[in-house]
């Protein structure tokens, strides 16, 4: 092993951007993942960048399987919709997500 390898990377501590509850995503720059806990602003929280998630979103998206997921910050909800690149690409869907329900199951995209 490299004598500078530090960790996998699957799971980072960061200083939470704003307060974050478990299960939220967590967005710091480039750094997209999962909250694993939760923090207060500014306090460390472990946050997952890979793996999938079930995350709410926007109840009328009717979601195909492989559709790319961004973060609607405003409405805290995953979406299809980039907005015009205003929104966070989380991941993309691995499974099909109807209007009729209010989650989706994300793989993270690596980032």
């Amino acid at each position: 092993m490299a004598k500078n390898f530090v960790q996998r990377g699957d799971f980072l501590t960061i200083p939470a951007p704003a307060t974050v509850t478990s299960g939220a995503p967590v967005i710091a720059g480039e750094i997209v993942g999962i909250a694993l806990g939760d923090a207060a602003s500014g306090a460390n929280v472990d946050v997952a960048t890979r793996g999938v998630f079930e995350i709410a979103k926007v109840a009328v998206d009717d979601v195909s399987l492989g559709a790319e997921i961004f973060w609607d910050a405003s409405a805290e909800l995953a979406t299809t919709d980039d907005d015009s690149g205003s929104n966070t690409k989380l991941g993309i869907a691995v499974a099909a997500a109807g209007s009729s329900t209010g989650t989706v199951k994300v793989r993270l995209s690596d980032f």
